[in-house]
């Protein structure tokens, strides 16, 4: 097993830790935080498979692809917590309708 199937693995460790976070809680913040761990383990993924077949360099396409991702990634991470502080101003708690707090 290589280091780039190593990091692969992680990241998809990462996304599924994001995705069952995403699921399980209901206070938005954590599912801001679940999306991002989510973002990080497809931008970790696109890194360690970036390497061409055959080829000694790794391709730049996926690494531009990952810098773009993680400055929108960070754009709209701000933009969803200014959208809980609102939801949090409004309602009192920062929590989905119809969920309980966990």
């Amino acid at each position: 097993m290589t280091n780039a199937f190593l990091y692969a693995f992680a990241g998809i460790g990462l996304f599924v830790l994001g995705l069952h976070a995403l699921v399980v809680h209901a206070h938005v913040l954590r599912k801001i935080l679940a999306v991002n761990v989510m973002g990080s383990g497809v931008f970790l993924v696109l890194v360690a498979l970036a390497r061409r077949s055959g080829e000694a360099t790794s391709d730049p396409v996926p690494h531009a692809m990952v810098i773009t991702g993680i400055v929108v990634a960070v754009s709209a991470t701000a933009l969803a917590l200014a959208l809980m502080l609102k939801l949090a101003g409004k309602s009192g708690e920062a929590v989905l309708p119809g969920k309980h707090n966990d």
